[in-house]
């Protein structure tokens, strides 16, 4: 049903490149082809080519770089006066800009992509800024918002029978159902994304779906050694493609997993490093919610409350700015779970 994954914003003379293409590679190939590109007044194939420098720079965490590299194709795209690239410009955009926590941002960005995509006729453009707006939501926690958009999407990958897009939609389900307990109907999707990804040989969604699976599999089953077997092999392909973001996020769950067990130094220890991945490339999401995790693990090794409670705080206020919906929640089944008050109320209290 479904055929080999591929990667559409790798164009023009790049379209050799697979789905599994690892961002160093990626980034090699496009700036040599940009600048040839450049030499021989090739804006179109300039704006191309530098989309995928942009994407390359953004999967390897390097936040000023991308910014740098999708203006710069989007104005060689105007330039051309080529709508469909200077789309997929936008929508690398607004993906960077949902990567770095810049929600409004990224809202208005892949608004304006799906918007240029369908003027110039470009479904996939279209299509893959549509599911940028929906992840951008379910981040949020806007499920009621998005859920439905999710769903359109799966079934137009469905039909034009496109392995990666398929998984993503499925993925994306799968946490929305996690997200709100349940539990069997997740596992079902992220089990149906993992076989779809490795049939397509899309190793990327292949290790987002592994990491969803061990998620439910250590919060549902209790079986931490399964999640962790899971985890590693999820890592073992996000290292291969050097996936700075997927891998600082296998990590962080491999800290949920372990702080589940009661393993509390173990999960300590990979919040840290988790956390340190998150700070070397800007990502505040992935950063706040390492924090978050670390707080948990430092308080059941015998941190004082006072400090633990403050930074709930100070996390509460983080997630609030950032606009996580769902995040913030977690803060408040923190507290709860810890036993704690917000350490502003307990101040109040005190005077």
């Amino acid at each position: 049903m479904y055929g080999k994954a591929f990667a559409p914003e790798y164009q023009g003379a790049l379209t050799t490149l697979s789905v599994n293409s690892s961002p160093t590679d990626v980034l090699a190939a496009g700036t040599e082809q940009l600048r040839a590109a450049e030499r021989a007044g090739e804006r179109t194939e300039a704006a191309r080519s530098g989309l995928a420098v942009a994407e390359a720079h953004r999967r390897l965490g390097q936040v000023a770089d991308a910014d740098r590299a999708w203006k710069a194709s989007y104005r060689t795209a105007r330039e051309a006066g080529d709508g469909a690239a200077m789309a997929w410009a936008l929508w690398s955009g607004g993906t960077l800009a949902r990567q770095r926590g810049a929600f409004p941002l990224a809202w208005r960005l892949l608004r304006l992509a799906a918007e240029l995509g369908g003027e110039s006729g470009d479904i996939v453009v279209r299509g893959y800024s549509l599911a940028g707006m929906a992840e951008t939501g379910r981040i949020q926690g806007d499920y009621e918002a998005v859920t439905t958009l999710h769903e359109q999407l799966l079934a137009e990958a469905r039909k034009r029978g496109e392995a990666r897009h398929t998984v993503w939609a499925l993925e994306g389900i799968a946490q929305i159902h996690r997200n709100t307990g349940a539990y069997d109907t997740a596992y079902a999707l992220f089990e149906e994304a993992a076989g779809i990804a490795a049939g397509a040989e899309d190793r990327r969604g292949h290790a987002w779906a592994l990491r969803g699976l061990a998620d439910i599999v250590s919060v549902r089953d209790g079986d931490s050694e399964r999640a962790l077997e899971l985890l590693t092999e999820a890592e073992a392909s996000c290292r291969a493609m050097k996936l700075s973001g997927a891998l600082a996020y296998n990590h962080k769950m491999r800290g949920n997993v372990l702080y589940r067990a009661g393993r509390y130094a173990e999960a300590r220890d990979v919040y840290t490093r988790a956390l340190a991945e998150f700070e070397e490339m800007s990502e505040p999401r992935g950063r706040a919610l390492s924090r978050l995790g670390l707080a948990k693990s430092l308080a059941r090794l015998g941190r004082d409350p006072d400090e633990t409670a403050a930074e709930l705080d100070e996390l509460a206020d983080l997630l609030d700015g950032i606009g996580l919906r769902h995040a913030r929640q977690m803060v408040e089944r923190a507290r709860t779970e810890l036993g704690l008050t917000p350490a502003r109320v307990g101040a109040e209290a005190a005077r």
